[in-house]
């Protein structure tokens, strides 16, 4: 026993001294490399690694390389085959920079797979910050752990056009919601010590003719739209880097646009990060570093040159840019390595737990799928009903929208091989099968049909106690799609099968809205987005009544493109699937048409009715409202009123706190809301306060955020449209200079009680 005691205090006494040599060793590295002392503040890291560093290594440090071996790039040693790498810069201690795509999941490489979140709107649609969060959190882990430590995810751009491409990878058509989600996703990336971009700044609305076309609109209709869903993530997720977009702004690329980047982004908002390009959005050297890029990405690979290299040096030894320009573009993207813990935390290739990843992915598609019709109660489903599954690639699993953003599983590609296999390709489909997850759950019989021969999957319909149909609609950066038809013979599947039986439910996977003019005749419908990695049992669970459909539309629905403020995308479309390309792009967009007034107050303002509006969402129980309560204080607008779930089920309920300013011409708009889970019969006591960002508007000719002073119309909303609350209070007048602009509501919404 003594002997045994002897070794365990030799064996401390050992680790005591190596604890001491390491901590020497620490101490002395710090002498020699003070900015890695992780006592000092970001600024002060960066601003010691500045002054130690050769005008070589700051010029390495102000451009990636493309990290991957497409476009005849070849790979240097180091490269994980993904978007951008950067090199160690080995003498002063810091790790070579390795980005990845995209928001939705760790993209490349491919062979290895990744765990797929579903797509934007559907994190959006679950009106949930904290689902936003664990799914950044998630992918952000997964990163990480494939080495890579900054993440091109954080998109907010606002879905003016239904249409848009790139829609899956958004947050919706409001600003408060979209930044919101969209903050929240990205301070999750961060959580783990990984740097998350905010893109694609700004107005990059569309995806026709991405590189050259012009976003016109006034500067202060920008400011209360697309830049305030910007400006609310920001202050949210306050995210290391923010990607300029590949478009113009009013005829300037964004990448060189003084007023975006320097006079609002970082002289208004005081951002403290770095502006990487885009790749292939770079157009110039001095103009582009002058306007407020700090990092070309890919230049070698994307641009017609390396701007940040020869022609950035040629600028900086005429003297046309100053050489504290070049400083302050190494010290921002010193900054936010250091301020995310890239530095201290140093990204290394280690196991991912998929399993536990594709929980976090399923339970974001539970929150954020939308059942957009129940006629008759026919969901949710029985276990002893017979059910026919169709179409969609149920049996195999669920799609995923293309581009840069597309996450292929670890178990590869469930359906290889469809158009377009090369770029914006190739199409993806998750291997979580709806219809196994519906066989586990179903005690009647279940038979499947591909959909390809209309008249057998009818058949199979009729003999069917119910049907689920799914369809898709696949979508991916660089085309927008030319109409809102679901592409092929869908809707023609969709007709014949709910005429051979009409307790048919569709399921759609897809960008965004589709023309349904077989609505009117189908039982039931859950928009399931892209569904993600675990899509196939996140769907079944929700059509069986595991989990309550909870899921919010974050954009309108339009009943046809008539409705929508341009309703033609000139060249819009992609022949590699079937779209033909309609016209000629065009060179520049109005977005003067509709300006502020984005999704449902375009709605609002032109007194027209959508199929669906914003906030709407059907659930298994129903809830009611009662004692709706405005009230102003201290400058503030609260809405204080109760919840109660009349249903026979367990639920959640999305209320929302709509508000209209005072004066003519004003309409609607989001400025808060809850999101309660309650029991049948229970109530809830809750109170919204009102963003105050969004009750000013911003006048261009005083450079200041205006709120009126007059009475505010308060609405409690089940959606944009219907409302069971309605009163008014009363604001002094205020004003906010651009610079100072108003902080956000910290609890937006809290509880005095259930019951």
């Amino acid at each position: 026993m003594a002997l045994h005691k002897t070794r365990i205090a030799s064996f401390i006494g050992v680790a005591l001294l190596a604890l001491t040599g390491a901590c020497t060793a620490a101490s002395a590295g710090n002498d020699a490399h003070p900015w890695m002392n992780p006592r000092l503040t970001p600024d002060q890291r960066a601003a010691l690694a500045l002054k130690a560093m050769t005008q070589d290594e700051k010029f390495q440090l102000i451009r990636t390389e493309f990290g991957d071996t497409e476009n005849g790039h070849v790979m240097s040693p180091g490269m994980l085959g993904s978007a951008g790498y950067q090199p160690a810069l080995a003498r002063l201690g810091l790790p070579a920079v390795q980005e990845s795509d995209a928001g939705l999941g760790v993209a490349k490489p491919h062979k290895l797979g990744a765990t797929a979140l579903p797509s934007g709107l559907a994190t959006a649609a679950s009106f949930d910050p904290a689902i936003a969060h664990a799914g950044g959190a998630m992918i952000g882990n997964e990163a990480h752990h494939r080495g890579f430590n900054v993440m091109l995810a954080g998109g907010v751009d606002l879905v003016r056009d239904p249409r848009n491409g790139r829609n899956f990878e958004y947050a919706g058509e409001d600003p408060l919601l979209a930044g919101v989600m969209a903050g929240n996703a990205i301070a999750g990336i961060q959580s783990q010590h990984v740097v998350s971009t905010i893109k694609h700044y700004a107005l990059n609305d569309l995806e026709t003719d991405r590189t050259t076309l012009s976003a016109n609109i006034d500067k202060a209709a920008a400011r209360e739209s697309d830049l305030l869903a910007f400006e609310i993530a920001i202050a949210a997720g306050q995210p290391g880097s923010v990607m300029c977009s590949y478009n113009r702004l009013n005829a300037v690329y964004a990448c060189e646009n003084d007023w975006l980047l320097n006079d609002v982004l970082k002289r208004d908002w005081h951002y403290p990060g770095y502006v990487m390009s885009d790749w292939g959005a770079v157009h110039s050297a001095a103009k582009s570093a002058l306007a407020g890029l700090d990092q070309e990405s890919a230049g070698e690979t994307f641009d017609k040159e390396v701007y940040f290299d020869k022609p950035l040096r040629a600028a900086v030894a005429s003297g046309e840019v100053p050489q504290s320009r070049i400083d302050d573009m190494a010290r921002r993207i010193l900054r936010s390595l250091f301020a995310a813990g890239a530095i201290d935390h140093p990204a290394v290739q280690s196991p991912i737990d998929f399993d536990a990843d594709r929980k976090v992915a399923q339970r974001a598609e539970e929150a954020g799928a939308v059942l957009l019709r129940n006629q008759d109660a026919l969901l949710p489903l029985s276990a002893a009903q017979s059910v026919a599954v169709i179409g969609g690639h149920a049996d195999k699993g669920v799609l995923t929208g293309g581009g840069s953003s597309a996450v292929q599983s670890p178990q590869g590609n469930a359906v290889p091989g469809l158009a377009p296999t090369d770029w914006p390709g190739p199409r993806i489909y998750q291997p979580s099968a709806p219809l196994a997850a519906i066989r586990q759950r179903a005690h009647g019989a279940v038979s499947y049909a591909s959909g390809d021969d209309i008249a057998a999957a009818a058949k199979l319909a009729a003999q069917s106690k119910v049907a689920v149909v799914f369809v898709e609609q696949w979508a991916a950066e660089s085309f927008d799609a030319p109409h809102l038809a679901l592409p092929g013979n869908q809707d023609a599947l969709v007709e014949a099968v709910a005429k051979a039986n009409p307790h048919t439910i569709v399921v759609l996977e897809n960008n965004g809205p589709v023309a349904m003019p077989w609505l009117d005749r189908v039982g039931a419908v859950l928009e399931a987005w892209y569904p993600g990695a675990g899509g196939g049992e996140a769907i079944a669970r929700l059509l069986y009544g595991e989990v309550d459909p909870a899921g919010r539309l974050p954009v309108t629905w339009p009943r046809d493109e008539s409705q929508l403020p341009r309703p033609v995308i000139p060249g819009a479309g992609l022949a590699a699937i079937g779209l033909a390309p309609q016209g000629q792009p065009a060179q520049d967009v109005d977005y003067d048409i509709e300006g502020a007034d984005v999704g449902y107050r375009w709605y609002q303002r032109k007194h027209l009715e959508p199929l669906f509006p914003f906030g709407y969402g059907l659930t298994y129980t129903h809830f009611d409202y009662s004692g709706f309560a405005p009230h102003a204080a201290n400058g503030k607008l609260t809405a204080s009123f109760t919840v109660t779930n009349r249903g026979a089920r367990a639920g959640v309920d999305v209320p929302q706190l709509y508000v209209t300013l005072p004066g003519s011409g004003e309409v609607r708009r989001l400025a808060g809301w809850c999101r309660v889970d309650l029991k049948p019969g229970q109530s809830a006591h809750l109170t919204v306060t009102a963003d105050p960002r969004l009750l000013a508007d911003f006048d261009g000719k005083s450079q200041h955020w205006q709120q009126p002073a007059g009475d505010y119309q308060l609405q409690l909303g089940h959606s944009a449209t219907s409302f069971q609350g309605d009163g008014k209070a009363t604001l002094a007048a205020a004003s906010w200079a651009a610079d100072a602009s108003p902080a956000g509501v910290p609890q937006p919404c809290t509880a005095s009680g259930a019951q």
